[in-house]
């Protein structure tokens, strides 16, 4: 068999990730695929490892517009998949058009099946193109012959909106690089933590209106005012949620005295950041599943988490959880563990030990017995 991935609108973040640790962990032989043909632009193709069964297909189309790219998908992406003799398409994207059978895709995008999360962006371009995500993906979900979900909470919240989906469904979560993987160090007593050297905390991610870094940064302000030497360490690029962020930093720590903003790190750096770090914060509020969360177990930190979302499902009873809207929450949470290296200790080691679960060799390889399955049922 040979399989056809239309990686058009794999460009950056997660779903890049994602697709380079999917194709260099399987063997596609085993599942019965003898070639894998991959559309997609030079920066994603340049990304992923060569392979004697890997074909990697470029049209200078793909790297113009999102228009550009949605006509490509619509009125050519059918014939190049049929010319190549592609007996399954799969759509890592989400948003198919090119009506190509069988076609399987993936879900990694919940912020345009929450409501509650569209409302943080107002009326602007941006929410526009998550209502057009909505239909455009809740389509494709309802015509494919697979979907594969990440999470259950995942699974459960997409058909809530499409429907209960009539082709086959799987659950297939994420793995986590190997480099990210540290065993928990021995924890610092309270009285161990000092101006010197504080209690260092970190915080992954974009600075959107959904991550609430400011709220964070006002819950390490609370627990400076009461004495607890800590710091914060805010890693991700610049969006929509920017200028809120600054004005918070400016308000209560304008010299950057126990705030730092850092900015975009280097993915393949950001193991190093974990491993100088004492606590993990994860404070967003919509997710499909994040891997950053998982990163952080892995790295045997204990955990501050957002109980929002599906991290519950992934962190289990291995985190102190707080409401992310709620900075007040959030200190409470981070003070619990700042208190107790007992705590900090057993929440590491349990938290590390969920993270073994994750593999991205298992991820692949499920995911490619599912795809073939779909190829051999139609």
């Amino acid at each position: 068999m040979i399989l056809g991935i239309d990686a058009s609108n794999i460009r950056q973040g997660g779903g890049v990730t994602h697709l380079v640790e999917l194709l260099r962990g399987v063997d596609p032989l085993v599942h019965g695929f003898s070639r894998v043909i991959i559309w997609s632009t030079l920066g994603t193709l340049d990304k992923i490892e060569p392979r004697e069964w890997l074909c990697k297909a470029h049209d200078p189309i793909l790297e113009r517009g999102v228009l550009y790219r949605s006509l490509w998908q619509r009125f050519r992406l059918k014939r190049l998949a049929t010319e190549a003799g592609c007996d399954i398409l799969f759509v890592p994207g989400g948003s198919d058009a090119s009506n190509f059978k069988p076609l399987a895709t993936i879900s990694q995008n919940m912020l345009p099946f929450e409501w509650q999360e569209l409302k943080r962006f107002g009326w602007s371009l941006f929410t526009l193109k998550l209502l057009l995500l909505r239909l455009t993906q809740g389509s494709t979900f309802r015509k494919a012959k697979g979907v594969i979900f990440l999470t259950q909470y995942a699974r459960d919240g997409v058909q809530a909106v499409t429907g209960n989906l009539t082709g086959k469904t799987a659950t297939i979560p994420h793995g986590i690089n190997a480099r990210f993987f540290s065993p928990p160090r021995a924890q610092r007593s309270l009285a161990e933590f000092s101006a010197e050297q504080p209690c260092q905390l970190i915080y992954v991610s974009i600075i959107d209106n959904y991550k609430h870094q400011w709220q964070v940064a006002q819950a390490v302000a609370e627990l400076r005012k009461e004495g607890i030497p800590v710091k914060l360490d805010l890693i991700g690029p610049p969006a929509r949620a920017i200028a809120t962020l600054e004005a918070t930093l400016n308000h209560i720590d304008p010299n950057a005295e126990f705030i730092k903003y850092h900015g975009a790190v280097d993915y393949e750096k950001l193991h190093t950041l974990y491993m100088a770090a004492d606590i993990g914060v994860f404070a967003s509020s919509c997710e499909n599943m994040p891997n950053i969360l998982l990163e952080i177990m892995a790295a045997g930190l204990p955990v501050a988490c957002s109980e929002m979302g599906p991290m519950p499902e992934m962190l289990g009873d291995a985190g102190v959880y707080f409401n992310p809207e709620k900075s007040n929450e959030i200190a409470v949470a981070i003070r619990k563990l700042i208190s107790s290296a007992e705590l900090r200790t057993d929440l590491a080691n349990l938290s590390f030990q969920k993270s073994q679960l994750y593999s991205w060799e298992r991820c692949a390889s499920e995911t490619f017995e599912f795809l073939a399955q779909i190829a051999q049922d139609d």
